[in-house]
């Protein structure tokens, strides 16, 4: 598999929507990225904290790490040093602690709200109701080193297009909602709709997608033990 052929192949289909690609490279060894690297890709994603700080240890420093996984808490320390971008804020204690983590080196972390948008209940993921409950709550509002750029959700598993493309579309439509609403705190800037994998990337975009994640496409199907 050309991984670097992959990429740039990507690249170009998500170019005309304006969408930034984040190479899902989960499982696959430094040598792997290096490939997508050297052909232009600067934002990886990881599901897992400790392969994201191996891998970041041993790769160029200009490198726009996200973390695209379900994220415990007591990991988060590990990871606020250099991460770019959380996807998958799904709570108000996890976004309490990555504030917390943040304060102590000094940084401001964006973080995306995870949404629950698919009909299985496996996927993680905030209701509406909790994500008002964040938005407006007293937290957010005095924090100081995290800030609110958008939201993540992940579609059902399904051959059904429709289905697909109609939670995308609920999304997207929440996602204007928010960023319409002048009432929330300036620590609010919704920037980024993060939908779209290699299964249903197209319907993403179509959608108004803003990041699409990309791994298996790109790298092969997944080294898991």
């Amino acid at each position: 598999m050309n991984v670097a052929e992959n990429f740039r192949d990507f690249e170009g289909k998500v170019a005309p929507y304006s969408c930034r690609l984040v190479a899902v490279s989960k499982t696959k060894p430094v040598e792997t990225l290096m490939e997508a690297y050297e052909a232009g890709a600067r934002d990886f994603g990881e599901n897992k904290v400790q392969e994201m700080v191996d891998k970041h240890e041993q790769m160029p420093k200009d490198i726009r790490w996200h973390m695209i996984g379900h994220l415990q808490r007591n990991k988060v320390k590990y990871i606020v040093p250099f991460v770019h971008m959380i996807h998958s804020v799904d709570s108000p204690r996890l976004l309490k602690e990555v504030e917390k983590q943040a304060r102590k080196v000094d940084k401001v972390v964006d973080c995306l709200l995870q949404m629950h948008i698919a009909e299985e209940e496996s996927k993680y993921g905030l209701s509406e109701e909790e994500l008002y409950h964040i938005l407006k709550g007293e937290m957010l509002a005095n924090a100081q080193h995290v800030r609110i750029v958008g939201l993540m959700g992940m579609a059902t598993f399904t051959d059904n297009h429709e289905q697909v493309r109609k939670e995308f579309k609920v999304l997207k439509a929440l996602f204007d909602k928010v960023k319409a609403d002048d009432s929330l705190p300036g620590n609010v800037q919704m920037q980024e709709l993060s939908i779209g994998m290699s299964g249903d990337y197209e319907i993403a975009l179509e959608e108004g997608s803003t990041m699409v994640r990309i791994g298996t496409t790109i790298f092969g199907s997944r080294n898991y033990d």
